[in-house]
């Protein structure tokens, strides 16, 4: 699918501040807004926590961005792009299944003692 065919099924394509923008454009600069909104998470986890942590959204946030970029590099019929989304994917859901395995875990702390009390 080459790109005239991608702007007539996403729509006409607009002039606006000199730029063209059509549905496809919209796609991508959600695509990019999703994926960068993962470094505000960590960040703002890590303001938190008052060092540096990454939080499970992260990943969450990681997997949505590069599904939606990559959808547009393969409209775009763009293997440098899609090549850079494409196994991205896959390492995050494996972060995912890592913590989730983890945290399924059994734990090794003896009977006698008692989980902390949260200040």
């Amino acid at each position: 699918m080459d790109f005239a065919l991608a702007a007539t099924i996403f729509g006409k394509e607009h002039r606006f501040l000199g730029l063209d923008w059509n549905y496809l454009v919209i796609l991508g600069l959600i695509g990019n807004a999703i994926f960068s909104t993962r470094f505000l998470v960590q960040w703002w986890a890590s303001e938190k926590k008052g060092e540096s942590v990454i939080p499970v959204s992260f990943w969450y946030w990681s997997i949505g961005g590069s599904i939606i970029m990559c959808l547009y590099f393969i409209f775009q019929r763009d293997p440098v792009g899609i090549l850079a989304y494409l196994p991205n994917t896959a390492i995050y859901m494996r972060n995912l299944h890592l913590i989730r395995k983890r945290k399924l875990a059994p734990t090794a702390a003896a009977p006698s003692q008692t989980p902390q009390q949260e200040a």
